[in-house]
């Protein structure tokens, strides 16, 4: 440790990583207990070397090993009381917006809003712990394919964005325009509608055109729209699988929005490959989704979020009614998925709660039957394999961004001190 404090004067070395957006050359980060990945346990006191934003090296601290990675400028952070584990993923987010009722504002706000709200949110996320997210519907085009841009080249503040930018959705379902006249519906149409498998193939091709990671479809009614003709299945079958192929044919996955246990089933025989909700999972659902290769995002915060807004005017009467209808249910959503050999990762459609609380899906997986390691892992390697950057995020270790945070306590003991972290790097960059 003594080696370390000496090496291009140190002494304000913490200081000195956060007051520049820069990625210093190289970075001995100490500390007192490491889990490199949820299979593993706390190491004891380590030092992490990153060098130009990756992962080098995971030497002891007093290491003679530390001396080749020494150069003029090296910074030491001092983390020897935390305890740091790999940055979190969440799989499911909304940057661009925050917890509102007020359907009618997509009508009065213009996108120039809905970034500098990106911003803010994702500089939020990042510091909860979540280096990486997937962003599964933006409010207005390009807003977080350039959230994406600068966040990567560190002119703005948090997590890495793999981002579906817009949804596509059948016409007057869940995802479309809804609840205002006419005209205003028509002028704000995003274009990412579609009826039949040709159309829907079409649509998928622009959404690629325009940036997009991954497809993000509604392949179910939703909660929060204001249309209220169930939540069962959106597409045709013949739609579903249109999307999907295309998707594939162009590299992209396919994430589906799906409530109703019958639409679950179709999305899943269709091969998409993640689920979001799975709201009304039952066995037939279960056995499509493992039959595909699916897995489940289950996004409990956002039952919660929303069922502590019922009654006080929040929402109109018809999602209100719709909130009321799937909060029965939402509270077996990871029990009934275990008991069927369901995979689940880590999301939690933040957004409809507020950005910043994302790790207290932690706890309510748990509370549906997880284990605190399993919890870990859903946010880490798992969710790092659903966006297949296994080889490069989910982990410490040598040759992985450098994606990094630290928290008081074990999360293997006890998840819940993942709601409280107290440091951040995102590939490289401490987030102050």
């Amino acid at each position: 440790m003594g080696f370390l404090r000496a090496i291009g004067g140190a002494a304000a070395a913490i200081a000195a990583v956060i007051a520049s957006p820069a990625i210093a050359d190289t970075v001995f980060i100490e500390a007192g207990s490491i889990i490199t990945d949820a299979e593993s346990e706390p190491t004891g006191p380590m030092t992490i070397v990153v060098v130009d934003g990756t992962i080098r090296a995971i030497v002891p601290i007093d290491s003679d090993a530390l001396a080749l990675y020494a150069e003029e400028g090296s910074e030491t952070i001092d983390l020897m009381d935390k305890t740091v584990l790999p940055g979190l993923i969440d799989l499911h987010t909304h940057l661009s917006g925050d917890p509102s009722g007020e359907f009618w504002r997509g009508a009065t706000t213009p996108p120039e809003y809905y970034t500098l709200i990106a911003a803010k949110n994702a500089r939020i996320t990042a510091l909860a712990g979540f280096t990486t997210v997937r962003d599964l519907g933006s409010r207005t085009d390009q807003v977080t394919q350039m959230l994406r841009r600068a966040t990567s080249e560190g002119l703005t503040p948090g997590p890495r964005v793999v981002t579906s930018a817009r949804t596509i959705s059948i016409i007057g379902g869940h995802g479309d325009v809804s609840g205002f006249t006419e005209h205003v519906n028509d002028v704000l149409d995003s274009g990412f509608t579609c009826t039949g498998p040709l159309e829907c193939s079409e649509k998928v091709r622009l959404a690629s055109q325009y940036g997009a990671d991954l497809i993000k479809i509604t392949a179910t009614g939703g909660v929060l729209s204001q249309q209220g003709r169930g939540l069962e299945a959106h597409f045709t079958d013949a739609e579903m699988s249109a999307i999907v192929e295309t998707a594939e044919s162009l590299g992209l996955r396919v994430a589906a929005h799906a409530h109703g246990a019958r639409g679950i089933e179709a999305a899943a025989r269709a091969g998409v490959h993640t689920i979001e909700h799975g709201t009304y999972i039952d066995d037939a659902a279960a056995r499509a989704m493992n039959e595909a290769g699916t897995t489940l995002i289950p996004t409990l915060m956002a039952f919660e979020g929303i069922r502590q807004n019922l009654g006080t005017g929040f929402y109109t009467p018809v999602v209100e009614a719709k909130i009321r209808e799937v909060a029965a249910v939402a509270g077996t959503i990871v029990e009934r998925a275990r008991e069927n050999g369901v995979r689940i990762a880590f999301g939690t459609d933040a957004g409809v709660f507020p950005h910043g609380e994302n790790a207290g899906e932690f706890r309510l997986l748990v509370a549906g039957g997880l284990t605190n390691r399993e919890a870990l892992a859903s946010a880490t390697t798992v969710a790092a394999d659903i966006l297949g950057m296994e080889d490069s995020i989910g982990r410490i270790a040598s040759g992985y961004s450098a994606d990094i945070i630290a928290v008081d306590g074990n999360p293997l003991d006890d998840v819940t001190v993942l709601e409280t972290v107290e440091f951040t790097m995102v590939r490289g960059r401490v987030i102050e």
